[in-house]
């Protein structure tokens, strides 16, 4: 079972615009609850008109999100997390008021989170290797020449120890290949992600590998965009531009009887987005 907010505590939404628990509703000097949330506020606390601050308290949401649907195991959601509930920096143990209850007038930055979490979950029954019901273990299969995890530095290759004792090193990627089953059963390459993590603050580039299989990569999600007309297709060995504090996520592009699947899911992870052209135009 994984879960990143739970009913006591802060909520997905106050977790990125808190530093510190806010608890003096509930009438004991704010000196109850825990006072080590994990929680970082972006830059100011709680809420704010700066829109820099507003874009990345949405993006850690979906990165967390994001986070979540694609580990291992039984992702579990607290109610309202995925529409961006606040209850003000308290850990409403106690409250029995607006504070706790679940407000159901959601706002166009609410139904943008929702929609987001609707592609991740989507994401999950096309794609078993993010759902597997066995541990990953990192160990080769010869006659695929693949492992079921392996993890990458920014450029592409297999991380060295020096590399995972560096405390600096902020972006790093895992392919997670679902061929190479512990009870070796062949599975299709639409099973071979690609995930990829960047904690840094600025963008960071990052080489797609060369594994076996298709040479071409699909991005399926970029926390960074939300909202994207088509599915980017990039070549193995092509250099993506990882936006700081941004997640993503490649599938190898398939080819055949597979190649279905990735048709489907563009349908189901893309919008309809105005063209520029349509917006007025002054006078020249």
């Amino acid at each position: 079972m994984n879960f990143i907010t739970v009913h006591d505590g802060f909520t997905l939404n106050d977790l990125v615009s808190y530093n510190e628990k806010h608890n003096e509703a509930n009438g004991e000097d704010n000196k109850d609850g825990h006072s080590d949330n994990k929680s970082w506020n972006c830059g100011a606390e709680g809420p704010t008109d700066d829109e820099e601050i507003r874009s990345l308290r949405e993006r850690q949401k979906r990165n967390m999100l994001a986070t979540l649907l694609f580990s291992q195991g039984t992702p579990m959601i607290l109610s309202g997390d995925e529409f961006g509930r606040t209850q003000q920096g308290n850990n409403a143990y106690c409250q029995d008021d607006d504070i706790s209850w679940v407000d159901w007038d959601i706002d166009e930055q609410g139904f943008a989170l929702t929609e987001f979490l609707r592609k991740l979950t989507t994401l999950r029954h096309p794609l078993p290797v993010l759902r597997r019901q066995r541990f990953l273990t990192g160990e080769y299969n010869e006659q695929l020449q693949v492992s079921d995890a392996n993890w990458l530095g920014t450029t592409g290759e297999e991380l060295t120890q020096e590399q995972w004792d560096d405390p600096n090193m902020r972006c790093f990627g895992v392919v997670m290949d679902g061929r190479a089953q512990a009870t070796g059963i062949r599975k299709p390459a639409s099973d071979a992600t690609l995930l990829v993590v960047n904690a840094y603050h600025d963008v960071v580039d990052f080489t797609l590998p060369d594994i076996p299989g298709p040479d071409e990569w699909i991005c399926l999600i970029d926390t960074n965009v939300p909202i994207r007309e088509e599915l980017p297709v990039f070549d193995s060995g092509g250099v993506y531009q990882v936006t700081g504090r941004s997640l993503l996520l490649f599938a190898l592009q398939s080819r055949g009887a597979t190649k279905r699947i990735f048709e489907r899911l563009e349908e189901a992870l893309t919008d309809e987005v105005p063209p520029e052209d349509s917006a007025p135009k002054a006078a020249e």
